[in-house]
């Protein structure tokens, strides 16, 4: 059980480190929380202009997802992680960037960070879900519109996938269906401003 909590608690500290924030200060960029939707992620990123910063700020976010599931796939057997492991620091990752701790527990909408710990569950995954992401970007122009799309399908991949390309765990499904929860949760101001033609499309800058 300690084994277990000590992953978690890891996860979710890999999870808080806020790259939206951390390469806008090392590039010498405006904070991303004070412009646009003030959001720390990729996109309000690309609204700064500056798309070098906004690619690395997509790559970091994924990767913290990615890591420590990732990791906890091919060691935890072998460090004697127990049953549920998985779920839990996949969970953990994705709600230390929505609330991470060393950013007064002011996150990101979780759309990179949940990706990776899709492509960290099983590469399958997450590519059908990045398809349904690009898909839905490439014809809207939305990024907000594209994952609310891919939120709705990646517990739908998960299921029907499950014991045809990967092995089925119901701790796991649990878990993708939190984070798709949270994601729509985390963009009801999207889903206002959408219905109401305001949204910002992607690679609109910032007016302030």
């Amino acid at each position: 059980m300690l084994s277990l909590v000590l992953a978690t608690l890891v996860a979710y500290l890999i999870g808080s480190l806020s790259f939206a924030v951390i390469i806008s200060r090392v590039m010498g960029l405006d904070d991303p929380r004070s412009y646009g939707s003030q959001n720390p992620g990729a996109t309000n990123v690309l609204r700064s202009g500056n798309r070098k910063a906004a690619l690395l700020t997509l790559l970091f976010d994924a990767l913290k997802g990615w890591f420590p599931v990732f990791l906890v796939q091919i060691c935890g057997e072998g460090w004697g992680l127990p049953q549920g492991t998985l779920a839990l620091v996949a969970l953990g990752a994705f709600v230390g960037h929505l609330w991470p701790v060393f950013f007064r527990f002011v996150g990101g909408k979780g759309v990179a960070t949940a990706a990776g710990v899709l492509f960290g569950l099983n590469v399958w995954l997450g590519l059908a879900t990045m398809a349904t992401w690009l898909i839905v970007a490439f014809f809207s122009r939305y990024s907000s519109l594209a994952a609310l799309a891919a939120s709705v399908f990646a517990p739908a991949y998960y299921w029907l996938g499950a014991d045809l390309v990967w092995p089925r765990d119901r701790g796991v499904l649990a878990a993708v269906v939190v984070m798709s929860a949270l994601l729509l949760w985390r963009h009801r101001l999207n889903i206002t401003r959408l219905l109401a033609g305001q949204e910002s499309r992607i690679g609109q800058k910032s007016s302030s």
